[in-house]
């Protein structure tokens, strides 16, 4: 069995990276989160006073930032280090929240870390979730999903994950930053979220993530499989 390359895209919310982590874990697979890496450069830009729409100084700041991951051992989770620091909880906060769908229009930032995204997964074998995975980052890849829900089931269980981090937050401006992030991402000039032509939609309102994760691998069965036929065949 060849190693592919997993794109699964979609809204905030969805159970995207929940659902790539537990996929690559079963696959053995290297797991990328790239929204992880956009909030990354928006907690480094507000940190050190950069405004966003300051582009030399953003630019600038590209240049100077290390954005990698660490495997946690207690956990085994990947977790976001902004030079050489875990930032992870910082990242989830809701301030990041509110900047970082403006951060990840900027053109620069967009190149940069899609550049960065390709190297990441050049072996293949590794799945990926974002905006813009199987539209921009990797076109090619075997298999595309596309994750949406219902935006009030999307609010509740994102104030589930921010009280799980200690941060309270009124669940009507969890739903309105989710409506002004599904605004921008799908409106800005550079990469916008859309789902592929390829990609096959999963909206997971109404399904439990142990359902997510066995759709999305039901795919990859069925891809490496037909990739096999078509082998033997050919």
């Amino acid at each position: 069995m060849k190693n592919i390359v997993i794109a699964i895209d979609g809204y905030s919310s969805c159970g995207k990276s929940t659902t790539a982590k537990a996929v690559a874990a079963e696959l053995g697979y290297a797991y990328i989160d790239t929204g992880a890496m956009y909030r990354g450069v928006t907690l480094y830009l507000l940190e050190h006073g950069i405004g966003f729409e300051d582009l030399p100084r953003v630019e600038e700041a590209l240049h100077q930032m290390q954005i990698s991951f660490k495997r946690n051992r207690r956990t085994g989770r990947n977790e976001l280090c902004l030079d050489g620091a875990i930032r992870e909880d910082e990242i989830r906060q809701m301030r990041i929240s509110n900047a970082v769908s403006e951060v990840s229009g900027i053109v620069a930032v967009r190149h940069a870390m899609v550049r960065q995204q390709q190297r990441m997964a050049r072996k293949r074998g590794v799945v990926m979730d974002g905006r813009d995975i199987g539209t921009t980052v990797f076109p090619d890849a075997e298999v595309k999903i596309f994750m949406t829900a219902d935006v009030h089931t999307r609010a509740m269980r994102r104030q589930v994950e921010l009280a799980d981090k200690g941060e309270q937050v009124p669940l009507d401006d969890i739903v309105q930053n989710l409506q002004k992030r599904d605004y921008l991402d799908s409106t800005r000039t550079e990469s916008p979220l859309r789902r592929a032509p390829d990609a096959v939609l999963l909206d997971t309102s109404h399904i439990t993530l142990d359902e997510q994760v066995d759709f999305v691998l039901e795919r990859v069965s069925s891809v490496l499989v037909d990739g096999l036929r078509a082998a033997e065949n050919g």
